[in-house]
């Protein structure tokens, strides 16, 4: 094997928290290896399937769904999908025999990294979270190496697998400057000497975040000296545009909302606060960023993780906590507060530009290359 042959398999997806950091290594193995070829192997029907293919690469799907919450006849399904999926990841390694594969996390990415390591494929997982994810912790005795973003993460994996990279972001993030603020306002139609909120609940976007921008319109619009940039999430957007349309929020001032902002870059150039949810990718983000931030955990998925991981800031001072539940309640309080406090917001823009990982794609794809070259 050399760098003109290498193959590599990338696995995973789901949300976009899953698919920009799998399209991020992909291009930096690109850079490091131009003739290298890079196969994708996604989720039937998930976003992957279609982002994927935009960002240039090639992509096959297995029928791999996740387990329902709620009681659901689909959940009877699972384990034949999975076994399904093991079956076709299997043929498809066969087909286009691998010198590494590369699990990011989701559902497709169990089954191609059982299958890639009972066909002695040298694999590597990146785990985002802090808090790792139950499918990592079964794959870690299989695995050759374990890509990790926090500290501490020898209590889920064997030592000497793990490899501190951070988490790989889009290529565009750079930090913020001050002197950007005003022509990315303007690029968004927002004033551009008012400070800004840019509220965002990940790409499906978030129920709870959206029904605090609902108290917000109703209540705030109105007479705030601030505005709002907010992402609704495309899952909620014919909802939102149905309560902006209402005569009583028709014309409401100082918002400016849209179901997906693709240039985030200039979205967190534009804030003086974000307030988010804690996915691992996004903090990721925002430490490169440098964006003085309000973390709004998921309470629905596993293990808790986005609490752990908002947790991972807020202790080192790098970003504040309000729980989903207190959301309603406190979110708005808590990011008027914080606006009202110019010094706190430079302290929390500090301590979280010191826990950015800038080359995190390149150092994944230097450790792939060198599974691979050991392999070869």
């Amino acid at each position: 094997m050399t760098m003109d042959n290498l193959r590599i398999i990338i696995s995973g997806g789901g949300t976009g928290g899953h698919i920009f950091p799998a399209v991020s290594i992909a291009n930096a193995l690109k850079e490091a290896a131009p003739s290298c070829e890079i196969l994708f192997v996604g989720a039937k029907g998930r976003m992957e399937m279609t982002r994927v293919p935009e960002a240039g690469y090639r992509i096959e799907g297995l029928p791999v769904a996740g387990l329902q919450r709620k009681l659901s006849l689909a959940n009877l399904a699972l384990p034949f999908k999975v076994l399904q999926s093991i079956c076709m990841a299997r043929g498809i390694i066969r087909k286009f025999k691998p010198d590494v594969a590369v699990g990011v996390g989701g559902y497709a990415s169990a089954p191609l990294l059982w299958a890639a390591s009972s066909m002695k494929i040298p694999c590597l997982i990146q785990e985002q979270n802090s808090f790792a994810g139950l499918t990592n912790k079964k794959l870690a005795d299989k695995v050759q190496k374990i890509c990790v973003a926090y500290d501490g993460m020898e209590r889920y994996f064997p030592a000497e697998k793990i490899i501190f990279t951070g988490n790989p972001i889009r290529n565009s993030i750079r930090q913020c400057e001050d002197s950007q603020k005003a022509s990315a306002r303007s690029a968004y139609g927002l004033d551009p000497a008012k400070q800004t909120v840019f509220v965002v609940g990940g790409s499906l976007g978030c129920k709870t975040l959206n029904e605090v921008m609902e108290k917000w319109v109703a209540e705030r619009s109105a007479l705030a000296g601030y505005q709002i940039l907010w992402q609704c999430g495309k899952a909620y957007k014919e909802e939102e545009d149905s309560f902006m349309a209402e005569p009583s929020h028709a014309g409401a001032r100082n918002i400016v909302y849209s179901d997906f902002i693709k240039d985030m870059e200039a979205a967190y150039q534009a804030a003086d606060v974000v307030v988010s949810r804690a996915g691992a990718g996004t903090i990721s983000e925002l430490c490169v960023a440098g964006k003085a931030s309000i973390f709004v955990p998921s309470p629905f998925v596993a293990e808790d993780h986005q609490t752990h991981n908002a947790m991972a800031l807020t202790e080192k001072g790098a970003g504040v906590l309000v729980r989903d539940d207190e959301a309603v309640e406190k979110l708005i309080p808590c990011f008027e507060e914080l606006l009202a406090e110019p010094e706190r917001i430079k302290s929390l823009e500090t301590n979280i530009l010191k826990l950015a990982r800038r080359n995190s794609s390149r150092d994944i794809a230097q450790e792939v290359i060198k599974l691979a070259r050991k392999n070869g």
